[in-house]
């Protein structure tokens, strides 16, 4: 028995000991636990929206004010006219855009009635709906109060409209982010694994005494990835829209371009993932913890980023997925080009640029 309670406390101190062990003990469910706590919402908070008051009375002053005051909606913008709506939507930032009708007070105050009209970004189908349900909500409540003290009933009618995706679809809001997720685990695990595999099996060494440049050996492990890894996205694409209807309201060329993009990004991260990795496991678990768990709760592809604590929000920042969704929302549902999503392209060409800079410095001439 006390041979028996020595081994057990030997496993303790073994445990102990080791830094990776504990990391995953007691590391990782807290970051968990974080994680989803503070992601993981139904509530909306900090949407942009833009106003379009064609009235400009006290009564729509009221309203507006009523809205921005609740906490869950920002001011982007006042519009003039209906012919900028479309373009504010293009950018991106706004999430709502709402129209108050001409002679709005005029129109409570003799019919008893008004409209406004709710337009909201569907293109993610669960926070348009939240967007839609608060400003409804708001809406009433001035109503109900204005009518305690009301000679005649009172009525405000809201009209919601559903921008881009008027049926709710949530494969609309599924499909981009699904691309992005497969993309880069595919593309980042199997050229990280593709290039541990000759370190493990000691061909790693042949390749650098060969007449191949470091560069040169880099480009041709991940050439091929790189063509699979294109077909795999003209598959998502064409299956998205055969099967579920996911449109392609912009260019395919230009579509097929970014996907291109993103793909040589995620091959350079594995590349940078295999540099500081010895063997398959350790690859395959890096890749795995480090690009899956971030692309579902950090990239926007299913919780709105708005949503999230501001030190969240940063960090998103740095997450390629969280750009490359918003590019292919763009291109898919809205039919935007280049002009408006020049940005978004910029950051993911700059990570591309930092990844394989990265990797070729930490890629090693000769093996320890």
């Amino acid at each position: 028995m006390k041979l028996f309670r020595g081994f057990i406390i030997k496993e303790f101190y073994h445990i102990l000991r080791d830094k990776r062990t504990l990391l995953v003990l007691f590391g990782m469910p807290i970051i968990q636990l974080l994680l989803f706590g503070f992601v993981i919402t139904n509530e909306i908070k900090d949407i942009k929206i833009a106003i379009l008051d064609n009235s400009k009375d006290k009564v729509t002053r009221d309203i507006s004010q009523k809205i921005l005051s609740s906490g869950y909606f920002k001011l982007d913008s006042y519009l003039t006219n209906v012919n900028q709506i479309e373009e504010v939507f293009r950018k991106g930032n706004v999430k709502e855009v709402v129209v108050f009708e001409t002679d709005f007070a005029e129109k409570m105050k003799r019919q008893g009635t008004a409209k406004i009209q709710i337009l909201a970004d569907a293109s993610d189908a669960n926070t348009a709906n939240l967007i839609a349900s608060y400003t409804t909500a708001i809406v009433m409540d001035y109503v109900n109060k204005q009518n305690v003290s009301a000679t005649i009933p009172l009525q405000i009618v809201p009209e919601v409209r559903m921008m881009y995706n008027e049926q709710l679809k949530g494969v609309y809001m599924f499909v981009p982010g699904i691309m992005a997720m497969i993309l880069i685990l595919i593309s980042a695990l199997l050229t990280s694994i593709s290039i541990v595999r000759e370190k493990e099996l000691g061909t790693m060494e042949v390749l650098l005494v060969s007449p191949l440049k470091p560069i040169q050996i880099i480009i041709g492990k991940v050439t091929p990835y790189v063509l699979l890894s294109f077909f795999n996205a003209v598959i998502i694409v064409v299956l998205g829209n055969l099967v579920f209807g996911m449109p392609v309201q912009g260019s395919t060329i230009l579509l097929l371009a970014e996907c291109t993009l993103f793909i040589v990004l995620a091959l350079s991260l594995g590349i940078l993932i295999s540099t500081v990795t010895n063997s398959q496991q350790t690859a395959m678990l890096i890749s795995m913890m480090v690009l899956m768990l971030p692309t579902i709760l950090l990239s926007g592809f299913i919780f709105p980023i708005s949503n999230m604590p501001w030190v969240l929000q940063a960090l998103c920042q740095i997450m390629p997925p969280r750009w490359f969704i918003v590019i292919i929302k763009n291109i898919m549902l809205k039919g935007t080009g280049l002009y408006y999503i020049w940005f978004e392209t910029l950051i993911l060409i700059g990570m591309t640029a930092v990844f394989i800079l990265l990797s070729y410095k930490k890629f090693k001439i000769r093996l320890g």
